[in-house]
């Protein structure tokens, strides 16, 4: 007898990155009961939290490939999103910056590339336009590919708001749900099972699982392809060298990447990455001195002021590259089960078109889409006391703080970050380390959380009324208390 259902629903998606979640949010404007699953305790914990934020113009990928096709049109969908979700983005652009005539032939080459993708406002440049745009620019390239309509955005931002809109929308989101185990029965229903013994009915199964898509995918007999791993490490400058580029400079790409970059991010440090070693540990987020050397060294070829004293951390992600060579999107030899994987770098970029297509997939396969009556496409953002310092100064600050005192108590001196906003995002939901940090920018600073960690926890357990010993930096295992602490300590 098998493990009785917890719940019945049309669709389950494996997987709450950006992709995951976006199919979750394309599905929920229709009337069909979805289930989300993630094996981490909150969403975008998987590849989409290391992402590097870019929202890439469209011309490195091969014309005619998946990658090319769905960066193009996932670009073009940012503006809408970001006005209907409230995550930050901005168009700023990117240059691809040539030293050689021989990467001068090759920006031509890219220039036509992206034609044929369909690219739009695309310049080939020469040397005085280019330092034009980016003075700190090496002064001994000899030009540059910009494309304006490329863009920089918050990943994780843009993942939490899809999936809160989604949740709005009537999905069930069940995180800390590792998937073990995939059957299907002679009558179409799938059986999805996780490590903690429950078991979900769905009539269709999308697979957004990221690095473990292969894994995911071989639970109902597939094995049309594999996943592997590719690690790349990033260093986060400080923001007082955040105005050293405004766009995204990339060099001319290397054959298996697009190389070493210089990345302005949404929230003012600049960043250099990632490196592109292959791995074979799904799991490992080391940074090397290595890697470090790397890094700095073809960036100061682009950047020269850049200086590796100026890291205030450093991170990797590893990238789900697929056997195939391209993204591995649609209905396979199982009826009913929906594969999205493959997606590496422009996946983020891509997201919003992919889960289009898979949604269409989805129709495809026999899914009845009917439009859900009262869906509610825009979502409200977490406060930010900064936006409010920047755009209207410090008097709307203090109104505010009239209102709710909490906005005048700083928990983050380097983000300027009040207790009023990570109380917002632990009532959302956020009741890690790292998901409060990811939702507010607290800890991310020049400090990296020494002045606000113990604030964070003492309001996660006041909110969320978890003791101070369970909280964690990102799930279980990752405990920051190692035993109770006496009564009294670490109270509000």
């Amino acid at each position: 007898m098998g493990i009785p259902l917890s719940r019945e629903y049309d669709v389950a998606v494996i997987g709450a990155g950006v992709v995951g979640a976006g199919v979750a949010r394309e599905l929920s404007r229709f009337s069909v009961r979805v289930a989300l699953l993630d094996k981490e305790v909150e969403a975008s914990f998987g590849t989409s939290k290391a992402n590097s934020g870019i929202v890439h113009a469209g011309f490195h990928d091969t014309p005619g490939t998946l990658k090319a096709r769905l960066c193009v049109a996932g670009n073009r969908a940012f503006d809408r999103l970001s006005a209907e979700l409230g995550f930050p983005f901005e168009r700023r652009g990117e240059l691809v910056v040539a030293f050689t005539e021989e990467e001068v032939q090759a920006l031509q080459s890219l220039y036509g590339r992206g034609l044929e993708n369909g690219v739009p406002d695309m310049a080939l440049l020469g040397r005085e336009r280019t330092l034009e745009l980016e003075p700190n620019l090496n002064p001994d390239l000899l030009g540059a590919l910009y494309a304006p309509t490329a863009g920089i955005v918050g990943p994780y931002e843009y993942c939490f708001a899809l999936m809160e809109n989604a949740v709005r929308n009537g999905v069930d989101v069940h995180l800390g749900s590792k998937v073990v185990g995939i059957r299907r029965d002679a009558g179409g229903l799938f059986t999805v099972n996780d490590a903690g013994g429950r078991s979900f009915g769905a009539r269709f199964v999308v697979n957004a699982a990221g690095l473990f898509a292969d894994e995911v995918a071989a639970m109902v007999g597939l094995e049309d392809f594999s996943i592997r791993p590719r690690k790349g490490e990033e260093y986060l400058l400080d923001k007082r060298v955040g105005s050293l580029v405004r766009r995204v400079i990339f060099p001319v790409p290397l054959k298996r990447s697009k190389g070493l970059l210089v990345i302005p991010t949404i929230d003012g440090p600049v960043m250099v990455g990632p490196t592109a070693e292959k791995t074979r540990d799904k799991e490992d987020t080391s940074t090397t001195r290595k890697g470090l050397r790397k890094v700095f060294r073809h960036a100061q070829k682009m950047v020269p002021s850049i200086r590796a004293r100026d890291v205030i951390t450093s991170f990797a992600g590893v990238r789900p590259v697929s056997s195939t060579g391209d993204f591995v999107i649609g209905g396979t030899s199982v009826p009913g089960f929906v594969n999205a994987a493959g997606i590496q770098s422009p996946g983020l970029t891509a997201s919003p078109a992919i889960a289009e297509l898979v949604v269409s997939s989805l129709e495809h396969e026999g899914l009845t889409l009917e439009p859900r009556p009262g869906f509610v496409a825009v979502r409200q953002p977490l406060p930010r006391i900064r936006e409010h310092v920047e755009s209207r100064g410090f008097e709307e600050v203090a109104l505010l703080a009239q209102a709710d005192p909490l906005y005048g108590r700083m928990v983050c001196r380097c983000e300027n970050i009040t207790e009023a906003e990570v109380v917002a995002a632990v009532r959302r939901g956020h009741v890690t380390l790292d998901g409060v940090k990811y939702a507010t920018r607290a800890g991310t600073g020049r400090c990296q959380g020494g002045f606000c960690t113990f604030r964070v926890m003492r309001i996660i357990s006041r909110e969320a009324g978890i003791p101070l010993e369970r909280i964690t930096k990102k799930g279980p295992g990752s405990e920051i208390v190692l035993e109770k602490l006496p009564k009294g300590r670490g109270s509000s």
